[in-house]
């Protein structure tokens, strides 16, 4: 009898991608089972996103913690090819391009089980990032590659992929996005932040930002400066705080540095800033469907149709003051930018319209129809 569907997640922005996938999944009547690797772990990192987001209960939970890259990884493939030799699951999905997803990708390959990426095809094309590292490496294992945005499609081609194994989808993090919007209560949560109309929300978490000692004092000068000119909020996580207050970060009446926070007033947070200054690759795009300003400190993105159909735009840590200082002077055009609802930008990027997670049901179920593996009756 042919194995579950097994998904691997193991950081936040997995969470988001999974939740639309599973719940569509749910409904054609096949076995599912949700595997949680412990990358991210702390209650505010982890368990509140299953939640908030209904996503079943993690039928695993592997633990791994935290470690360096390999230590990581090494974790991750050791508990996932127990539960794999166990289970025999018909197919692993894996999510996004963090160390649990090359992880499931390896065993899941050495094992002989096929592999499905959602989020396939993005491309930094900058190797010095673990993440394109983890992205490049999965999409040549996968025998399913599930794409979020068109030029993902030719990035796999010129990578020698087959045409049949890609299929463009939607991006599932848009449908979360779109299926919370009325939960996103904006005021509640600028008082509970004690927080005034107009602010800046500011997230840095890659290594390129974090782990160069110079370059975070840069940023600290930074952030203290922008908190002279509007309110700012830093959510940070535990290993990113540490860093930053080394290097002299302090919380004062108009710079708010918190734990991070849960995906529903994260989203509040970010649906009623000014602006967001950010190097997360998931804020980029929520940000462009909310139609909410957003300068990206790095060099490079994966995502260019943040650029090109959004509100996004690359900066050099250098050029923070002067790019804030733009945005804001600018304000939010609502009758450029906005949806006549108010809330969505008029160009959003195409099927990022809140049924990518029907539509990857669909492909994943005809899929393993022609295989054989059939709704339980």
């Amino acid at each position: 009898m042919p194995g579950p569907i097994l998904h691997v997640l193991g950081a936040r922005p997995n969470f988001m991608k999974a939740a639309p996938v599973v719940r569509a999944l749910q409904g054609r009547g096949l076995e599912q089972m949700v595997v949680h690797t412990g990358q991210h772990y702390d209650e505010r990192m982890s368990d509140i996103f299953f939640r908030q987001l209904a996503l079943p209960k993690p039928d695993v939970n592997l633990g791994v913690g935290s470690g360096s890259h390999a230590e990581q990884t090494a974790a991750i493939m050791v508990g996932l090819e127990k539960l794999m030799l166990d289970r025999e699951p018909s197919l692993v999905i894996v999510y996004g391009d963090v160390n649990s997803t090359v992880g499931a990708a390896l065993v899941a390959s050495k094992l002989h089980i096929p592999l499905c990426h959602v989020e396939a095809g993005l491309r930094s094309f900058d190797m010095t990032m673990p993440e394109e590292v983890n992205r490049r490496l999965t999409d040549q294992l996968c025998d399913l590659l599930l794409v979020t945005s068109p030029e993902a499609v030719g990035h796999l081609a010129r990578e020698g992929v087959a045409a049949d194994r890609i299929h463009f989808v939607g991006n599932p993090m848009i449908d979360t996005l779109l299926g919370n919007l009325d939960r996103f209560d904006v005021e509640a949560t600028r008082a509970d932040l004690g927080l005034g109309e107009d602010y800046l929300v500011v997230t840095m978490h890659r290594p390129a930002n974090v782990d160069d000692p110079d370059k975070v004092r840069l940023l600290v000068e930074a952030f203290t400066e922008l908190s002279r000119r509007t309110e700012v909020v830093l959510p940070l996580h535990p290993r990113g705080r540490a860093r930053f207050e080394a290097a002299g970060l302090k919380s004062s009446p108009t710079l708010h540095v918190v734990e991070p926070l849960g995906y529903l007033e994260f989203m509040a947070l970010v649906r009623g800033a000014s602006a967001v200054l950010t190097d997360s690759g998931g804020i980029q795009e929520e940000s462009t469907v909310l139609g909410v300003p957003c300068l990206t400190v790095r060099p490079n993105t994966e995502r260019p149709i943040t650029i090109t159909h959004g509100t996004n735009r690359l900066i050099e840590p250098e050029d923070i003051l002067p790019a804030v200082g733009a945005v804001l002077g600018a304000g939010r055009d609502a009758s450029e930018r906005l949806g006549k609802d108010g809330l969505l930008p008029s160009r959003v990027p195409p099927l990022w319209d809140g049924r990518a997670g029907e539509r990857i049901a669909d492909v994943v179920q005809e899929w393993l129809a022609a295989r054989g593996v059939q709704p339980r009756s």
